[in-house]
This record gives C-alpha cells, structure tokens and sequence, in this order.
C-alpha cells in the first residue's frame, strides 16, 4: 500500500464538507502569457505528465461501507481531451475576459467520476496574448506541492526540450481491488496502532526519570491540541457576515523586492508578517469605510507539513486559525504582533497530531464542522514561485496569478511571487464583501502602507503597488508599465 493511496484526513475532511457548496476546496490559477503556446506540444507535454504526476490520471473511489478513507484510483476512461481544453478568449478579449472565467471556474466543483483537473488554454486575447486557466482540487496538491510540479509542465527555456522520464515503475491502482486495498488499510491501521502503543509504553519508562518534565510536556500537548480544535461560535468582524455561493476575483500586485526590505525595517519580522500586515491593513480600512472597527480579525493560514519525500501531487498542509489585530495604528507594532502570532501558529504542537484532529472532525455531521469554518474572517497564504521567469510550450509566462478557495470565509487572499513579482489573487464571497472593488482598494492602500516603510532602494521608490494591472512580457514593456508608479489601474475584476 502506497503512502498517497488513500487520502489524508485532511483531505477526506475537505471532500466530505463538499456536500456543503460554500465549503468546496476548488483552487483555480491564471498563468498569463506573452503569445499563444504550441498547442501540439503543450498537449503532448499534458499527455506525458501521467507519467511524472500519476494522480493527473487517477480519480477518487469511496471505500465500501466507509471501511477506509476514499482511495485514488487508476481511471480507465481517462480523456485528456477533457481535462486539456482550448477555447479562443470571449469579448472583449481583455484579461479581464479570463478572470470571468476563472470566476465561474472557482466556483463550480468537479465531475468525481474524472480526476480532479482542468486546464483550459485561452487564446487570441488583445496583443496576441493568451492565458492558461488551471482549475486542482485541494487534495491534489498544494501551493508548495503545486510549485515542485512547474518543472513537469513548464520549462526553463523557451524552446527546451521534454523533461527527462522519471526513474522507476508507478503503483498501478486499479478499482476493481478496491475492496482488497480498504481491507489492507484496515489492517495497517492494526499495526500501526500497536507500534504507538509500544512507543507510548517507552515513553512512558522514559518518564519516570523525568516525571516534572513528561507532565509539561504533555499538558502542552493538549492546551496545543484543545486550542486547534475548540469551537469558534462567532465571526469577529461586524460587516463581512454573510455567506453565500457566489464569488468575485481581484489581482493585486506588489514589488516582492520592496516587500521584502519592508518586513526588514521591522526587526524580527518576515515577509510572511508584512504580507499579513498589508491585508490587516486593507481590512482595518474597509471595516473604516463601513463604519466598524474591530481590533481583531480570525485568520485562517495554512502551514505547510511537507517534508523532503514527499510527493509534488500532494496535499500537505494543515490549517491554524487565530487571531490578527487589524486596529493598531503603529504599523511596527502590528507587524511585531503579527510575528508573535504567526510564528506561534507555526510552532504548535498540535501540528504533530493534524492527521488524527482531522479524523476526529470527521465524525461530526458535516454541518457542526462547517458552521467553524464560515465563522472564519478570512484565509491568508503565501506561496513562493519560480524566481526567474518560465515559459509555457514556448511562449513566455509573464505574471502568475492564484486563486484559492474561501472555504466558508469570507475571502482568500493568496499571494504568489513570480519573477520578482507578488501575485496577490483575491477570492472574495459576494455575500460577505458586497463591492469587491472597494475591498481591492483598501487592500492596495494596506500594502502602500507597508512599503512605506521600506528604505529607498531601486526598485521602490514609487511604491509598486497596483490593482487589476498585470506585467506583460519582460521583453516588451509598456508605456503604462514603467510609468504606474503608485498610481490605481483601472480594476481587473470579475465583476
């Protein structure tokens, strides 16, 4: 039995809260590009990544009578036809065009009897441009996961040839053993309890040399484990209540060179802690806007798990919620109260026990765990991507822009540095933030807040912040490009 047969119960936590349309785990990214990629050699490419990413041709099977948690399975009927797709960019033929697109793509679910991907290339937007819309279920991958696959499917040249073939035979899985395969996991549960058993009985031995030390220590253990999953009975935040399916996107964009010297004027604290602090920022000024001001908002932020050998197509995150403080007017100060916060969500030890929290959640009706997860203010991640640029079946890849789910919240907000770049891709709830551009304002004046504390440095100086404008090629700049400065776009939006 493999490591990635079944899913993780994080993953069967996030699937089974799918019979709730709010709560699906839809992740969707725009890949834009200079010109149109070699369709025949972008699909080739797609047809060979079977190889390299087994799950891309596997779909999801449930366990009979619910013996073991859903299992990937090979998928006979596999048609790349399906989940490769080119379509020629609607009117009118603007960026904003995709991210209509990408809107309705983020959110609709996925047909289960397929495996969890579409991408769909966009062609004949203006200048001869075009886009790649990727549409993963969560527990596919995720961001860090999503970045180890850019190797499979880009290059590092425009005109490099295939990756090379990966080493080894792949585990076929096949559904007709799928009843066999529960039963084994069934057993493997048997011996992997008796093995802890046995180490807790060592540990135990251990103890007796230091009783005082064993007592902290597991006292830690549980306020840790007690804290991540207490109930969350109210939202903090006094307007963003609503909850409802349909969703609005915006981009934003920031330096990441200026963000970085930003995070560096504040003693202690990391790029993560300024990100953070440009959306606590935009929250404190739409809250502003509508008359409210609360001093703290929930966050729920993932924190990655993944080790060295684990799989790119993989989900390895577990999800830590707390709280930020938003109403601070000392911008340090809110960026060093950040970092305490963040870096303690990191360090939880509850982090250890992730797999067995999520299990224990998934014996809850499905409506107690998702009530916890709609009174959730927002969702904040940060992905680093490809420090130089890639190209797409030869055509360049100019910006890199990601869109993850809300997961009952009331917005994502996941940032995504490319080429010296931050991709911020906003998922908001229209229930919950009525005028998505609004929202994308105060969230451009939160991080021109932040850059404000960088040093002058090249690059900087003009606080490079914009919303709903993404960077062309690096090899053909715009009048606009090099003049935006800290200057408003018009918004990019889906709406």
């Amino acid at each position: 039995m493999s490591s990635d047969e079944f899913m993780r119960p994080n993953d069967q936590f996030t699937w089974y809260q799918e019979s709730d349309p709010a709560l699906r785990s839809t992740i969707v990214a725009v890949v834009w590009l200079d010109s149109a990629p070699d369709w025949e050699r972008l699909r080739s490419r797609m047809e060979a990544s079977g190889e390299f990413v087994p799950k891309f041709r596997r779909k999801v099977v449930e366990s009979p009578a619910g013996l073991a948690p859903p299992r990937w399975v090979d998928d006979p009927d596999f048609d790349l036809s399906w989940h490769l797709r080119r379509m020629g960019a609607p009117a009118p033929h603007t960026p904003a065009s995709v991210i209509e697109l990408a809107r309705v793509a983020a959110m609709s679910g996925f047909d289960r009897t397929r495996p969890l991907w579409t991408f769909t290339l966009i062609d004949g937007l203006e200048d001869g441009r075009a886009a790649l819309l990727m549409k993963i279920h969560h527990s596919l991958t995720d961001g860090q996961g999503g970045m180890k696959l850019i190797p499979t499917l880009f290059d590092a040249e425009p005109d490099a040839g295939p990756p090379a073939a990966p080493r080894g035979p792949h585990t076929s899985h096949a559904e007709s053993s799928t009843l066999l395969a529960a039963l084994g996991y069934r057993g493997h549960q048997v011996l992997t309890a008796a093995r802890v058993g046995a180490e807790t009985v060592a540990a135990g031995v251990r103890a007796i040399g230091d009783p005082v030390g064993a007592v902290r220590a597991t006292a830690g253990t549980v306020r840790s484990i007690g804290a991540t999953v207490a109930p969350v009975r109210e939202m903090l935040s006094p307007v963003m209540r609503g909850r409802g399916l349909s969703r609005d996107l915006e981009v934003l964009t920031v330096d990441l060179a200026a963000l970085k010297h930003a995070a560096a004027a504040v003693p202690g604290t990391t790029l993560n802690d300024a990100f953070l602090a440009g959306i606590t920022g935009g929250l404190h000024r739409y809250h502003h806007l509508l008359g409210a001001e609360p001093a703290e908002l929930r966050v729920t932020m993932p924190i990655s798990i993944r080790k060295s050998g684990d799989p790119a197509a993989s989900n390895r995150v577990t999800l830590m919620r707390f709280a930020l403080p938003v109403s601070d007017p000392d911008l340090s100060s809110r960026m060093r109260r950040i970092s305490v916060q963040s870096r303690k969500a990191q360090s939880q030890r509850a982090l250890g026990f992730t797999d067995a929290i999520a299990a224990a959640l998934d014996v809850l009706p499905s409506a107690v765990a998702g009530g916890m997860l709609k009174k959730i203010d927002f969702l904040a991640s940060n992905v680093a991507g490809p420090p130089r640029p890639i190209y797409l079946a030869g055509a360049e890849v100019t910006a890199y822009t990601p869109f993850g789910p809300t997961m009952g919240s009331a917005a994502n907000l996941t940032l995504l540095s490319y080429a010296g770049t931050c991709h911020i891709g906003m998922t908001i709830d229209s229930a919950a933030v009525p005028d998505s551009g609004a929202f994308a304002e105060c969230m451009r004046a939160g991080f021109a807040e932040v850059l404000k504390l960088a040093k002058p440095h090249r690059g900087t100086a003009r606080l490079p912040v914009r919303t709903g404008e993404l960077p062309r090629s690096s090899h053909r700049p715009t009048p606009r490009q090099r003049t935006a400065g800290s200057t408003v776009a018009p918004h990019l939006s889906s709406r």
